[in-house]
C-alpha cells in the first residue's frame, strides 16, 4: 500500500516540476511515507530523519532549500513528536489526506510558518483528488481498490491510522486498471488493508464484492494476471474461494495471516474465527484452486502466550505448509488494547519462539521451491538479470524465476509470457530455462506438495 501511496505522490508533484532523483542528499523535497505496524519503522524513521537533518542544514548554509515531508501512518499516530523530536520537519501528511500535498508544499515554502500539519480524516475519499493518470514502471503494478479496516485486532494500529473501511467504485477501478494495460502492466496486484472486505459500487449502484471485482478485471484486454492482498480470512466467502478456481487470470496464490495457531490468543487478537475454522477455509480452497499456495503472517509472542500455544502455532505451520511467511515478535503498538495488557512476554523468550518458528517455515518454503524442479511453469517476464542473456520473471506463486534460453530458443521480451522448465530452485527463487521443447503445450496443475 506504501508503495502504491508513493508512487501517487510522486505524480501528484510532477505537473509541478518536480522529478524523482536517486538520493536525498540534494533534493528540494523529501517524503518519506511511514508504516506504523511495527516499532522498528518508527525507530527506522527518526533514523532517516536524522540523516535528511544534517543535509538540509547543508543546503541551507549553501542558500538552497530542503522541504522534509513525513507522510504515512506514523504521521498520522506521531505527528506532534516528530516535529518535537525533528522541528525541521516541515509538513506532516496522514495516508488519506496527502492528495493535498501540492498545497502543503506551498504553504510550507512561505517563511516562518513552522510545520504543516495535516492529519485529520477527510469527509470525500482522497481517490476523487488523485491524478486520472498512472505512470508505469514496470509489468506488474499495484491498484488500491480498499482502504481503512472494522476488524479492530487488539494488536493492530491500522483502523486508529487508515481510518474505517472505504472501497473505490468498480467502474473507477476498470478505468485505472485500462490505463495501466495500456501502460504496459501485464499484471496487477490489488491491495487494501482488509481487500477481501471490499464492497465498491457496481455499475447499477449495487454492492459488488471482491470477487465481482475481479470478474470484471479479467475483462480487461491485455491483463494477463490478478493478485490481492492482504485479505482477512473472516471475509474469504465462498464466491471468491469459486474464483480462484473458475477465474483462470486469478493466480494461484494467496496471502492469508492466521497470526496464530491458538484459538485462546486468536480470541485475546479479536481475530474472530478459530483454528479449526482457518483449517476448513484452507482446504475449501484447495478443494476450488488444487494447486493453490499459501503465504501467511505469524505474530510469535503475543501477550500471555505460553509455550504450549507456541506449540500450536508450530501444528498449524506443520499442519498447513506454507509457500512464504512473514513471522515477528510481537510489537506493543501505543493506543492498542494488546499494549496495556498484563503477562507480557520475555524478550528473550520471543526471539527463542520466533527462530524455532522461522526455522520450521524456512524449511517449508525452500520444500515448496524444490517441488518446482522438472515442472513447466508460466513466468511473466520482468526485467533484464545481473548475468548476460539471463532474464527475472514471477512464477504463478510469485516466486522470482532467474531464466535462460534453452538451446535454440529465441529470447523472450519483457512483458512476455512463457514457459519456463524449472531446473534449479533457491531458498528464495527457482532457475530455469526457456525451451519449447522441454515444455508440453499444456502447463501442468500438480499440487505443489
Amino acid at each position: 500500500m506504501n508503495v502504491y501511496d508513493s508512487d501517487r505522490m510522486s505524480e501528484l508533484l510532477t505537473p509541478l516540476g518536480y522529478e524523482r532523483v536517486a538520493s536525498p542528499e540534494k533534493a528540494d523535497v523529501v517524503v518519506l511515507n511511514t508504516c506504523h505496524i511495527r516499532e522498528k519503522a518508527s525507530e527506522k524513521l527518526f533514523s532517516e530523519l536524522g540523516r535528511l537533518r544534517e543535509f538540509k542544514k547543508r543546503q541551507e548554509a549553501a542558500g538552497g532549500r530542503m522541504i522534509i515531508t513525513v507522510a504515512g501512518c506514523v504521521a498520522q499516530a506521531a505527528g506532534e513528536e516528530i516535529v518535537s523530536r525533528i522541528p525541521q520537519v516541515d509538513i506532516v501528511v496522514g495516508p488519506q489526506t496527502y492528495h493535498r500535498l501540492p498545497e502543503l508544499i506551498a504553504r510550507a515554502e512561505g517563511a516562518g510558518n513552522g510545520p504543516v500539519f495535516l492529519t485529520e480524516f477527510p469527509v470525500e475519499p482522497k481517490f476523487d483528488h488523485l491524478p486520472t493518470t498512472r505512470s508505469v514502471r514496470g509489468v506488474s503494478a499495484f491498484l488500491s481498490v480498499q482502504e481503512g479496516c472494522d476488524k479492530f485486532c487488539t494488536f493492530c494500529v491500522v483502523p486508529y491510522t487508515r481510518g474505517a473501511e472505504y472501497s473505490r467504485p468498480v467502474a473507477e477501478l476498470i478505468v485505472e486498471a485500462k490505463m495501466l494495460v495500456e501502460g504496459g502492466v501485464r499484471e496487477i496486484t490489488l491491495l487494501g488493508q482488509n481487500v477481501n472486505a471490499y464492497h465498491g459500487a457496481g455499475d447499477h449502484q449495487e454492492i459488488s464484492s471482491l470477487s465481482g471485482l475481479i470478474e470484471r478485471l479479467a475483462d480487461v484486454k491485455g491483463l494477463a494476471r490478478i493478485r490481492y492482498t492482504t485479505s482477512h480470512p473472516r471475509d474469504m466467502d465462498l464466491s471468491l474461494i469459486e474464483a480462484h478456481g473458475k477465474v483462470p487470470a486469478l493466480m494461484p496464490s494467496l496471502h492469508l495471516p492466521v497470526q496464530s495457531g491458538s484459538d485462546r490468543i486468536l480470541t485475546e487478537m479479536n481475530r474472530g474465527y478459530s483454528v479449526d475454522d482457518y483449517l476448513r477455509l484452507v482446504d475449501r480452497l484447495q478443494s476450488s484452486r488444487p494447486d493453490i499456495a499459501f503465504s501467511t503472517d505469524f505474530i510469535v509472542g503475543f501477550p500471555g502466550e505460553t509455550d504450549a500455544e507456541f506449540e500450536a502455532t508450530l501444528a498449524l505451520a506443520a499442519r498447513v505448509g506454507f509457500a512464504q511467511a512473514y513471522s515477528f515478535k510481537y510489537s506493543a503498538r501505543p493506543g492498542t488494547p494488546a499494549a496495556s495488557k498484563g503477562s507480557h512476554v520475555d524478550e528473550a523468550v520471543k526471539t527463542k519462539r520466533l527462530m524455532e518458528l522461522q526455522s520450521l517455515l524456512a524449511d517449508q518454503q525452500k520444500k515448496f521451491n524444490d517441488s518446482m524442479i522438472g515442472r513447466c511453469l508460466e513466468v511473466l517476464v520482468e526485467k533484464p538479470g545481473r548475468h548476460p542473456g539471463q532474464l527475472v520473471g514471477r512464477s504463478p506463486y510469485l516466486q522470482a524465476v532467474h531464466v535462460k534460453p534453452g538451446n535454440g530458443s529465441v529470447s523472450p521480451n519483457i512483458g512476455d509470457l512463457i514457459k519456463v522448465k524449472v531446473v534449479d530452485s533457491c531458498a528464495n527463487s527457482l532457475g530455469g530455462l526457456v525451451d519449447s521443447r522441454l515444455c508440453a503445450d499444456t502447463l501442468t496443475k500438480e499440487h505443489a506438495f
